[in-house]
């Protein structure tokens, strides 16, 4: 007998033997003998969603970018992604796609025209090479929140995304120049591009955007401040931890309605204080420590009465510590003045009571009758340099209420406003909007 025929009197003998073990069901009686099938066939593929899955064609259309989108991100080590499946995207209920958030736009009307409005990657830690094809591809968002991903490349042309009105790419991977894409971006009232490798010059056009919020510290943008900084319509200005070259530009002096804090320290600014500085009434938050900045400090300064924390300290500021600045603390609102690591010779009697409540620090300064100052050796060597010459830093634009028979005029009669004695108020940066984007992680609210 041949060894086929063996096989065929086997498998004759032990099929019955099977079938009550198998069970009844077709899928269980699927033998493979080699290549072939025996009862039954291959379950059918999944089916793909189509558009009738989804509330509208706007979201099935968005649903197939974000497939896109997801195949790119090469890192999400807290699985964001694995919630994006599914024709439920809307995740306004904590039900659908995390990080993306939907709205009706406003030309259109009704719960059934909702679409992607607002994605907030912020914290998420994404991978990926570059937003470009995604963020631009969602023609009705409004928002883009991505703080702390690791996204390449640059900022995507958004010029077609009619409803857009804030982007924040901050603590990412972003590189080159300023991104001009932004630029045409008028609408704008958040922008936030600090803590990435941006470099070389920023364009005067960047004041033209109709931010409330411009915040570019910690790259390495270089060259001069534009000159129309006063074009801003700004509240909020980082310029913090660049390269930035140069004066502070004079026509500062026209934020004087709009700018409520700033930061400039840690750049290489250099030249005079200019006097419009004082122009600034409604600045709570005035910052050009660590620079180049000499000169005396402006009288002007004087009219800052609504500022709480000034740092002038790290500067090549000299003269006299001007009373009309100090006596701020007890008849404006402020609470820190920071003038250390200068070549400060001499202050009041305004300000040695600041010193006295620890408001005032003048350390490593060239005050002879104070402890902690620069060796007598060092204080001469600056004496004989150059000065630089500021014609305007004797110039106060404003009514000094404090000054001769007015006193009563000032803050300190009415109390209106003013900080609280006993340190109720918060006397820390933590408690100010551009101090807290000096945080890399730091989010907007």
């Amino acid at each position: 007998m041949s060894c086929r025929s063996c096989y065929l009197l086997l498998f004759f003998f032990l099929f019955p033997l099977l079938i009550p073990a198998l069970g009844s069901k077709r899928e269980d009686l699927e033998i493979r003998i080699g290549p072939i099938v025996i009862g039954g066939s291959p379950a059918p593929p999944p089916r793909s969603l189509q558009p009738c899955d989804f509330e509208n064609m706007m979201q099935y259309k968005a649903y197939l970018v974000i497939q896109r989108f997801k195949q790119t991100i090469t890192c999400d080590p807290k699985n964001k992604t694995g919630s994006w499946s599914g024709p439920r995207i809307c995740n306004n209920d904590g039900r659908g796609y995390e990080g993306f958030y939907c709205e009706t736009p406003p030309n259109l009307h009704g719960p059934k025209n909702r679409t992607i409005a607002s994605v907030d990657f912020n914290g998420f830690t994404f991978v990926a090479p570059t937003v470009c094809g995604f963020v631009d591809q969602l023609p009705q968002l409004a928002l883009f929140h991505a703080n702390s991903n690791g996204f390449g490349t640059t900022v995507p042309d958004l010029t077609n995304l009619p409803f857009f009105y804030e982007l924040d790419v901050s603590n990412n991977k972003l590189t080159g120049g300023f991104p001009t894409n932004v630029l045409p971006l008028v609408n704008l009232s958040f922008l936030d591009l600090r803590y990435n490798g941006y470099n070389g010059p920023i364009p005067p056009s960047v004041f033209d955007i109709q931010t409330q919020v411009l915040f570019l510290n910690n790259n390495k943008f270089s060259g001069c401040i534009p000159y129309n900084l006063g074009n801003t319509p700004a509240n909020y200005i980082t310029f913090a931890f660049n390269m930035f070259t140069g004066p502070i530009p004079n026509s500062i002096g026209k934020l004087c309605n709009t700018l409520l804090e700033v930061l400039f320290l840690g750049n290489q600014l250099s030249g005079c204080l200019p006097f419009e500085i004082g122009l600034l009434k409604n600045a709570t938050v005035f910052d050009a420590g660590t620079n180049r900045l000499t000169g005396p400090i402006p009288l002007s300064f004087g009219c800052l009465r609504k500022v709480e924390q000034l740092n002038l300290a790290g500067n090549l500021l000299y003269g006299e510590v001007p009373e009309v600045v100090c006596r701020l603390a007890k008849y404006g609102h402020l609470m820190n003045l920071s003038l250390s690591d200068n070549y400060f010779t001499s202050l009041g009697p305004s300000c040695l009571e600041l010193i006295e409540c620890k408001k005032l620090d003048v350390r490593k300064n060239c005050i002879p009758w104070l402890p902690k100052q620069r060796s007598p050796e060092e204080c001469a060597w600056f004496l004989k340099r150059p000065k630089a010459s500021c014609p305007t830093a004797h110039y106060i634009p404003c009514h000094l209420p404090y000054e001769g028979a007015d006193q009563l005029d000032s803050a300190a009669a009415t109390g209106a406003d003013q900080p609280a004695a006993d340190g109720s108020k918060d006397r820390t940066s933590g408690g100010y909007t551009t101090y807290k984007a000096l945080n890399h992680d730091e989010k907007k609210p």
